[in-house]
């Protein structure tokens, strides 16, 4: 899950990537959770330690094909700059973000 300022950050992109190998990505939903991919058919990322990066900047296409760009609301410390990181063991494994945008 992910939260900014105590709430929860839906339509995030929270990327988890390794130094050495392929990203896993995933999108938070309205409640900011957000289950991540290793690729279209592996949920999941690769064992070992990532740098995180969470951001809301991204293009949106909306129904009837309107293209909408959402800005970002996350602090470049969670992103571009990002200081977040996990340790993704194997199995089942829970990450909760909880980042303040001051």
């Amino acid at each position: 899950m992910v939260t900014l300022d105590g709430q929860p950050l839906a339509d995030a992109i929270v990327t988890f990537a390794p130094a050495t190998g392929r990203p896993s990505q995933g999108i938070t939903g309205g409640d900011g959770r957000y289950t991540l991919a290793y690729t279209a058919e592996q949920p999941g990322a690769m064992v070992g330690a990532h740098v995180v990066r969470i951001s809301t900047d991204r293009y949106v296409e909306r129904p009837g094909g309107a293209v909408e760009q959402m800005k970002e609301r996350v602090p470049p410390k969670y992103n571009a700059q990002s200081t977040l990181t996990a340790t993704v063991k194997a199995g089942t494994n829970d990450f909760p973000f909880d980042l303040l945008s001051k």
